[in-house]
């Protein structure tokens, strides 16, 4: 009976990060958005989507990063619904499921929150690019070398920067301070029943 309540209150506990990541992935790019040019290199909804994950584990992590692109078109209209938030929506939710999975499952080492958040990005920005060909194909048109490299990459260079330097710095501040709740299995409250 222990356990089941503990459950209970630390599934409400990521419900409610989540909620916030989610909140923030819809407010954040109109601080950076003013100027799109830099809005669009700075990447701001990939920052929750990562920290969602990191914090809360693979499944919301997954969750608010699949629906932070498409809510925000629908409510916004900015990313465009198609391709822009579609893509969007299977990168960010790779960037915060895999984050979140590794997260828990590798030890927790110095560089780990690092190195945890290259794999992530990097496989984020692959599916991206595979699910855009996939778009283009459905809608007859093209997506290049060259438009893939563009956009995962050379557009996004000051956004890698920022994730770089923000991200492992909040995840173990937060960490630290006992708000993280992506914990290994190992760690996690044993029931006193």
């Amino acid at each position: 009976m222990m356990r089941k309540s503990k459950m209970t209150s630390l599934q409400v506990r990521k419900l409610t990060y989540a909620a916030l990541f989610l909140a923030i992935a819809m407010v954040l790019p109109f601080i950076t958005g003013q100027i799109p040019e830099i809005g669009n290199a700075l990447c701001p909804m990939h920052i929750p989507a990562l920290l969602c994950g990191f914090l809360c584990g693979w499944p919301w992590g997954l969750a608010v990063g699949f629906i932070a692109p498409l809510l925000r078109s629908v409510v916004f209209g900015i990313p465009i619904l198609f391709p822009g938030a579609v893509a969007m929506a299977f990168e960010l939710a790779v960037y915060g499921g895999l984050a979140g999975f590794l997260y828990q499952k590798l030890p927790r080492r110095k560089g780990i929150t690092y190195a945890v958040l290259l794999v992530s990005m990097i496989a984020g920005r692959i599916v991206w690019g595979v699910v855009r060909v996939i778009l283009a194909g459905l809608s007859g048109s093209s997506f290049t070398w060259a438009l893939f490299l563009a956009g995962a990459f050379t557009n996004a260079i000051p956004g890698i920067i920022l994730q770089l330097v923000l991200i492992p710095v909040l995840v173990i501040a937060l960490e630290r301070a006992g708000l993280s709740l992506n914990r290994p299995a190992s760690l996690q409250p044993v029931s006193e029943t």
